[in-house]
């Protein structure tokens, strides 16, 4: 039996299988979640205060503090980003 990804790293194996960018996209909300709750904390910010500076619903923040959650647009992103004294920066690599 001749093993396929012997020698090969996790990203190939991904890319292989077609779920490269689908795991990338969930790092990168995963990291972007982290990175909105680290600064919600430092400013002592709540749910509750957080979504009224961003004039929207505490469920919405849920979700968008939520890692699983892949549905958040930028326009929530750079709400948040400015909720918490941050700009949101997007760039391609």
């Amino acid at each position: 039996m001749k093993k396929k990804h012997i020698g090969s790293d996790f990203n190939d194996f991904l890319e292989e299988e077609r779920m490269l960018e689908s795991a990338e996209a969930v790092a990168a909300k995963r990291v972007i979640a982290f990175q909105i709750a680290r600064e919600m904390d430092r400013a002592h910010l709540s749910k509750s205060e957080m979504a009224h500076r961003m004039r929207t619903s505490r469920p919405a923040v849920d979700r968008l503090l939520d890692p699983a959650n892949r549905s958040v647009t930028l326009s929530t992103l750079e709400r948040a980003a400015s909720a918490v004294g941050k700009k949101l920066k997007v760039e391609l690599a």
